[in-house]
């Protein structure tokens, strides 16, 4: 018998391990998969010796949230850290430049430069309060009222249909909206403005990082902490009920609602399974990962030195491409999100070789293979593409479900991200990470703050539970 079991092991999972573990408590964690990591698995999916991050792959929080700030974890895994965090390139050789240099980045916007840093450096200099604010529950007083104002004005000068009255240009206002989109929905929105602005204050603080030898890295580095402390982590472990976890004294779970549900076997009062079953789904990502024989020959010379692309044209276009996915349809130009991270980290391929990460954005549930039509839009601002692909694998939204029960439809955020569901995720509750069922929580990105590699709710719902059960509060995390 053990103190805690979780089920669950990706980074939130693994994050509630380590606090749980480091508190003195003896520790269980179950994975599902034959391998840890969930949302940060990197594996060999085409050829040996070519390493694919299967879900995520560049990572600002990595070095920003507060969990991994305490846990050190820059200090126990390398990053590589580009110069240009991302780019967003254009028709006819354009693009707007994201570098980690604000002056740089205002340079290059010309005449929309002072506006971009009027948006974006008032919320980079405040950069600790808005991420106190952000990652933790939204229906809270912020400790840093200052910097929640800075945030919530930028928030409505970008996420509502007024939108273009700060830029003038298509660089700046495209430069801005490949960010806001990586959530799933239509734009402008508040929510998509929010965790844009979030990732993009980053790429002049700590920038967008890519973990060298993959994210699958900072799940083991999560996973040896675990050991170190005397836990224990067993995979090909599939939980199907809570029955089976019933002797623990508290239950993390590191799963979706819908999974919940299930496990609890009526269990749950009426009043909150009627609320866990008005939990919504976002539509979802249809991923294509390829081999390449070179670097992918990028018209803009500044997209050779970016980590992470945006691709899909102006702010316009974007707009009308998402719209379509929320109405049920593929977008005839997607929205892609690209990563190229052996142009950074030469683990990842071998020499000559080169790895890239993309997805699209499509219907949840879609079955439809959309490697062609993120083919097409590389080439469109990368002529020649098509002549280094070596192979390509893709993961159909539906199959995305398949390899992750908490990716629902493809839904890659387990969960939409939209208004009602930052402030009931997945309920409404000052304390959404604990159930009516006593000792078992939910850690998953279901609950807050939401997606992303991050390892906070993980840390939100142990501290509650060593609270509330064992009356610990949080262990140091640092090594």
């Amino acid at each position: 018998m053990v103190d805690v079991e979780i089920v669950g092991s990706g980074p939130n999972g693994l994050a509630a391990g380590v606090v749980m573990a480091r508190a003195g408590l003896s520790v269980r964690v179950h994975e599902a998969a034959p391998t840890i990591g969930g949302g940060s698995r990197s594996v060999e999916l085409m050829d040996r010796d070519h390493l694919h991050d299967f879900c995520s792959a560049v990572h600002p929080m990595a070095l920003a949230s507060p969990f991994f700030r305490a846990f050190q974890l820059s200090r126990r895994i390398g990053f590589a850290v580009p110069e240009v965090s991302f780019a967003h390139p254009l028709d006819g050789g354009r693009a707007g430049v994201a570098y980690r240099s604000m002056e740089q980045t205002v340079a290059g916007l010309g005449a929309d430069g002072e506006a971009y840093r009027r948006l974006l450096q008032p919320l980079s200099d405040r950069e600790e309060g808005i991420l106190a604010f952000t990652l933790n529950h939204v229906v809270r007083i912020p400790k840093r009222p200052e910097a929640a104002l800075r945030f919530g004005l930028a928030v409505l000068d970008q996420g509502l249909p007024t939108w273009n009255r700060r830029f003038r240009t298509d660089e700046a206002r495209a430069l801005v909206t490949g960010v806001m989109a990586h959530p799933v929905g239509t734009l402008p929105s508040l929510t998509g403005a929010g965790a844009g602005l979030v990732l993009n204050l980053l790429a002049h603080t700590v920038g967008w990082p890519i973990p060298v030898g993959g994210s699958q890295s900072i799940a083991d580095a999560l996973a040896l902490d675990v050991r170190r402390h005397g836990g224990e982590i067993i995979t090909n472990s599939r939980i199907e009920t809570l029955a089976e976890v019933s002797d623990a004294r508290v239950v993390l779970l590191d799963v979706a609602p819908k999974t919940f549900q299930a496990m609890s076997r009526g269990r749950l009062p009426a009043a909150y399974e009627k609320a866990l079953s008005a939990f919504t789904y976002g539509n979802a990502a249809c991923k294509v990962d390829f081999i390449l024989s070179g670097p992918v020959p990028w018209t803009h010379p500044e997209l050779h030195r970016a980590g992470t692309a945006h691709l899909g044209g102006t702010r316009e276009e974007i707009a009308a491409g998402e719209k379509q996915v929320n109405q049920g349809e593929h977008p005839d130009s997607p929205y892609v999100l690209l990563s190229q991270p052996s142009s950074f980290d030469p683990t990842r391929a071998p020499d000559g070789r080169h790895t890239l990460w993309t997805y699209c954005h499509v219907p949840r549930g879609s079955t439809r293979d959309m490697a062609e039509a993120v083919t097409a839009q590389v080439e469109r601002f990368a002529p020649g593409f098509r002549d280094v692909v070596v192979r390509s694998h893709t993961t159909t939204a539906s199959e995305l479900e398949v390899y992750n029960a908490n990716y629902v439809g493809g839904d890659f955020s387990s969960g939409a991200v939209n208004l009602r569901q930052i402030v009931a995720r997945p309920v409404p509750s000052l304390q959404p990470w604990a159930t009516p069922i006593k000792g078992v929580y939910l850690c998953s990105q279901s609950t807050p703050p939401g997606p992303g590699v991050h390892g906070m709710a993980g840390l939100n719902a142990a501290k509650l539970a060593l609270r509330r059960e064992f009356g610990l509060s949080v262990p140091a995390l640092g090594l």
